[in-house]
């Protein structure tokens, strides 16, 4: 079982108050005092555990099922955070019958000023990762200072007179999430570029059309591992695109030692990198991330790509140990112009490997798709098709719809997110 934001969430505000009722009298329990200082501990709660999330550890990732995965936590968690902490800043989190203290004593007007900026750094915090406006290389930067003013919302925390003591239960529970969180973020933000598996590469080939580019890059000394399906961070040794960013590897890890990309320009970082990607530039690739893997038990497989979605499927078609892909269906949603690769070239891929290929070029509710879907459920049986999604989320809202018209388990749906941003 995977962890997923549905757990993480009501698990810390759950905790935080459970943790903070047993520190204070049970006739104070349903004040709005007791609820706002337990807001206040789930607020630092989350806040610690998403400075854990964005710190890209390996066993995180595997918890989560793939850092897509605990990216839509880390997301969420700051989310929720911001709004327990805003019912913590409108209610005043003491009574007078309350027995409190400090753990570090700062002067009163030290004290105030803290609290109202840890509230404003957190609002920040939350404001710059969900503003899609924000151009990448200007977004990047300023979310670094997440793990700085992480310290700030500590230190309130620490100069806050209530009557969680650092020995009690809640107090070591917020200095545990505190301290991880302050490991992760002082990790990604000073070790990870040393000590993250990567490799230097250069860019062998580049093609470009319909928006999109293929980069073919070949490893300067050693050639890093993967798994079909994986993404990894590139960062460019180029003015401008040095900012590490996410891409599926498209294929690879063959005897050349060359890795692929398929990169659509969705954002001004994207379409910077189609404009003046070159034969020749150097890259550090920080890789393997993801946990998008094929199925190799299902009777019947359906994998469905929306876009440079196809990505890692192109990976699964042209891993030469992949077997058993005469049972799958490739269906490619794409906008007519802005293909990439070519339509043809991708059905000579499957057609190579024995799989179909279905191209499907007038949006999800195309009769083309519905009608060779079902066709496949009704040959197969429900239970048997299994389901490989990778495309934007109003498609994948589309194809669980059609899941749920044809009674496939829910179960059998594999999907990486899209997004990160």
């Amino acid at each position: 079982m995977r962890i997923t934001s549905w757990h993480t969430i009501p698990f810390l505000a759950a905790l935080s108050l459970v943790l903070t009722l047993a520190e204070i009298p049970r006739a104070d329990w349903f004040t709005t005092a007791a609820l706002s200082l337990a807001a206040g501990v789930a607020a630092l709660s989350m806040m610690g555990a998403a400075a854990l999330l964005g710190g890209r550890w390996r066993l995180v990732e595997a918890l989560f099922g793939g850092l897509d995965r605990v990216y839509l936590t880390h997301k969420w968690l700051g989310v929720w955070a911001l709004a327990f902490a805003s019912f913590h800043l409108v209610f005043k989190a003491g009574m007078q019958s309350w027995d409190v203290a400090s753990i570090m004593e700062l002067p009163p007007y030290y004290t105030r000023l803290v609290r109202q900026l840890s509230f404003v750094a957190l609002m920040l915090i939350v404001m710059l990762a969900l503003n899609r406006a924000i151009p990448y290389s200007v977004w990047r930067w300023w979310h670094k200072l997440s793990g700085p003013l992480f310290l700030i919302v500590i230190l309130h925390w620490l100069s806050f007179k209530s009557p969680i003591a650092i020995s009690d239960p809640a107090g070591v529970w917020l200095a545990i999430i505190s301290t991880l969180g302050v490991a992760a973020a002082a990790y990604k933000l000073l070790l990870f570029p040393f000590l993250s598996s990567h490799g230097e590469y250069r860019v062998a080939a580049v093609s470009a059309g319909g928006g999109a580019i293929h980069l073919e890059m070949e490893p300067v000394q050693r050639p890093l591992p993967f798994t079909p399906g994986q993404f990894a961070f590139i960062s460019m040794k180029h003015d401008g695109l040095r900012e590490p960013h996410p891409f599926t590897i498209a294929s690879g890890d063959d005897a050349s030692d060359r890795v692929h990309f398929v990169i659509r320009g969705l954002g001004d970082y994207t379409q910077k990198l189609i404009r003046e990607a070159k034969v020749g530039m150097y890259a550090d690739i920080y890789a393997p991330w993801g946990r998008f893997k094929r199925s190799l038990t299902a009777k019947r497989q359906i994998w469905i790509a929306g876009g440079v979605g196809v990505s890692p499927f192109i990976a699964w078609l042209t891993d030469p140990s992949a077997v058993g892909l005469d049972r799958v269906t490739l269906f490619y949603f794409f906008t007519p112009g802005r293909e990439f690769p070519p339509v043809d070239v991708l059905s000579k891929m499957a057609h190579e490997r024995g799989a179909e290929f279905v191209p499907i070029p007038d949006g999800p509710d195309s009769p083309k798709f519905n009608e060779r879907f079902s066709e496949i459920v009704r040959a197969a049986g429900a239970e048997s098709v299994e389901i490989s999604f990778c495309g934007p989320k109003g498609l994948l809202k589309f194809v669980r719809a059609r899941m749920r018209e044809h009674g496939i388990p829910m179960a059998n749906l594999r999907h990486e997110f899209f997004e990160f941003r």
